[in-house]
């Protein structure tokens, strides 16, 4: 890891971002795509330990810490041009090993074609005012902001969730679009409930995903924002599935909607979702190509990728989700994966065995819970996550067993731990 002054980023590098979010953070993020390297977005909460995990297999030549760096970076860059790729997420899936979801540089018309897609589905535009709510370390928010300043309109971001912060941002930004996970609505909504709805007529967009929405929710949302603005999509940090205007989910309750263009969508006997995509729009696992082979296939229409959520595809192409990957936990719209919690949690003193597993919450949708068998305290383990796990992956309730519950195979029987 090279410290920034050694020389600009270029053509392949890959750079860490571990700094909050800004105007600044996005701007950087497309001026270092537009020269062909790769921003690595992460959370600037994420202890040495997880730092460690996720960088080691990255080898980034920089990485960014503190917002003077930023502004270096930005100053020997020039101006955002057309991005060559997109930023290198991270996701950790079922092994529990960080993993990076690598585009690649694109040729002139693939990069095109990738800003293109975004910019039709959405309709980003120069007079468009995006709302930032979640953390841009986060693929759907960055891709949002992103797609706004490419197309000549402005951001705002109000800082860390705020349902005050945020109402204050609308009545005084008139923002017209803005993305959004189920958790921030429920806050929101309650919120308003106390000091009244603002004005929400400039909104054009307002786009949800990264949990599944009550109800409730999802019939107040579009009660109270205008006709027609309203929309969930259905995708992963691998790429993107499906839309769905909300008039069609009134129509079609449960549905996420059909494939997003130039996409096709299909599911095995066993109800794994599969998804061909533009060249554009494909990825590799970073420098690990057996984790790459077995998330694609090829098939008559083209390379088809896969996550391994399920569901089931109606006669008009409208899917359903039957449940995401058997294991992941979506807490707050934050994606926890339990082996790696577990890994970590694992290396405790005192702890023999350890499962992680959700629970339903009125508040975040999820909360992780933890499952141990040993002699570690809760104390002992609240102060180890602390230590050695971002919030969001910390355990919020410890249950203390003899044994965990097994199939003869030795894996875990998730389903039993919260009973």
């Amino acid at each position: 890891m090279a410290p920034v002054g050694v020389r600009i980023p270029g053509e392949g590098d890959r750079v860490a971002l571990l700094v909050p979010g800004s105007l600044a953070y996005v701007d950087v993020v497309l001026r270092l795509l537009s020269v062909g390297a790769f921003p690595i977005p992460l959370d600037p909460r994420l202890t040495a330990v997880e730092r460690e995990r996720i960088l080691a297999p990255l080898a980034p030549t920089l990485v960014v810490e503190d917002d003077s760096t930023l502004g270096e970076i930005s100053t020997a860059l020039p101006p955002p041009g057309l991005p060559l790729g997109r930023p290198l997420h991270c996701t950790s899936g079922t092994t529990g090993t960080p993993k990076g979801v690598w585009s690649g540089l694109l040729d002139h018309a693939g990069a095109a074609a990738l800003v293109a897609e975004e910019r039709d589905l959405w309709g980003f535009g120069s007079d468009d005012v995006n709302l930032v709510l979640s953390p841009l370390y986060h693929s759907a928010p960055l891709r949002f902001a992103m797609g706004t300043l490419l197309a000549g309109g402005r951001l705002v971001i109000p800082g860390p969730f705020d349902p005050g912060a945020v109402t204050a941002a609308i009545e005084r930004e008139r923002p017209t679009t803005m993305f959004c996970v189920p958790t921030h609505l429920q806050r929101l909504f309650a919120h308003w409930d106390e000091v009244g709805i603002p004005d929400l007529s400039p909104f054009r967009l307002v786009a949800h995903a990264g949990a599944p929405c009550p109800t409730e929710v999802k019939r107040r949302l579009i009660e109270i924002f205008p006709a027609g603005s309203t929309w969930e999509f259905y995708g992963s940090t691998e790429g993107q599935f499906t839309a769905c205007r909300s008039e069609e989910w009134l129509e079609r309750p449960g549905t996420v909607g059909r494939a997003r263009p130039g996409r096709r969508m299909s599911v095995d006997p066993d109800a794994t979702l599969w998804c061909v995509v533009p060249e554009h729009a494909r990825f590799s696992y970073y420098g690990d190509p057996e984790k790459t082979a077995a998330a694609w296939r090829e098939t008559p229409e083209g390379p088809a990728f896969t996550v391994g959520d399920h569901g089931r595809i109606d006669a008009e192409g409208y899917l359903y989700l039957d449940g995401r990957r058997d294991d992941l936990i979506i807490s707050g719209g934050v994606n926890v994966y339990p082996t790696e919690v577990e890994q970590i949690l694992g290396e405790c003193p005192g702890v023999t065995d350890i499962a992680i597993y959700g629970a339903d919450d009125p508040a975040w949708g999820q909360r992780v819970c933890a499952a141990v068998v040993g002699e570690a305290t809760e104390e002992t383990l609240t102060a180890y996550a602390r230590e050695h796990l971002a919030p969001p992956k910390r355990p919020k309730t410890y249950v203390f067993r003899d044994a965990l519950p097994r199939t003869l195979t030795g894996k875990v029987r998730r389903g039993e731990l919260g009973r």
